[in-house]
């Protein structure tokens, strides 16, 4: 087995037990962590590949909105933020565990293409001049896999819908506008005439 398919498989490992970690620990500060190496772990593997586009792309977005994840969990499930700074401390193992992996594949991979050779790693052809990734896998993504990537979408949509129904909250004592009421108004609704008696001055 040569050693880029022996990178490949445990970089592999390694995101599929960190996936599986994010659905099944029940901290989730541990959960972000796990999915944060699921993610770098599914960029080096795509690295590997030479789809660079794709792992920047994982890593700037995805890794990136990790912290918006956690706020966005950390604000549905009501946790006192207050209370976790207090155990930070905890959390600093697992913290380390994650990072050291993650920069221990860096450096596989960086190690493993600079120590051997075209036979243990074979390199493929050059790209002829004026190669662009990024527009290749556009022509790839809405030609040849226009179907899956619509229903990604669709997906991504209900995923997106179910979020907000899921933090969308009832509160009472709060003023609110209904604008199909608002639109439905009659004048006479809106205005009302009051018929007063006119009122002399005083000292007149």
């Amino acid at each position: 087995m040569i050693v880029q398919e022996i990178i490949f498989y445990a970089f592999s490992i390694v995101m599929i037990l960190a996936a599986g970690a994010v659905i099944t620990v029940r901290n989730p500060v541990f959960a972000a962590l796990f999915l944060v190496l699921t993610f770098f772990s599914a960029a080096a593997i795509w690295m590997l590949l030479e789809a660079e586009f794709l792992a920047i792309i994982l890593v700037v977005v995805y890794v990136g909105a990790v912290m918006v994840l956690f706020l966005f969990v950390v604000m549905m499930l009501d946790i006192n933020v207050d209370t976790m700074k207090e155990g930070f401390i905890r959390y600093l193992p697992v913290a380390l565990v994650v990072a050291a992996v993650m920069a221990a594949e860096m450096l596989m991979v960086i190690w493993s293409k600079g120590r051997f050779g075209v036979e243990a790693f074979p390199v493929p052809p050059p790209n002829p001049v004026g190669y662009s990734n990024t527009r290749a896998l556009g022509e790839i993504l809405y030609t040849e896999y226009l179907l899956p990537f619509e229903v990604a979408g669709v997906i991504l949509l209900v995923a997106i819908i179910a979020a907000i129904a899921l933090t969308l909250r009832k509160r009472t004592g709060i003023k609110t506008q209904d604008p199909a009421r608002q639109v439905r108004t009659r004048r006479d609704e809106s205005v009302r005439l009051v018929k007063m008696k006119s009122e002399k001055p005083q000292g007149g």
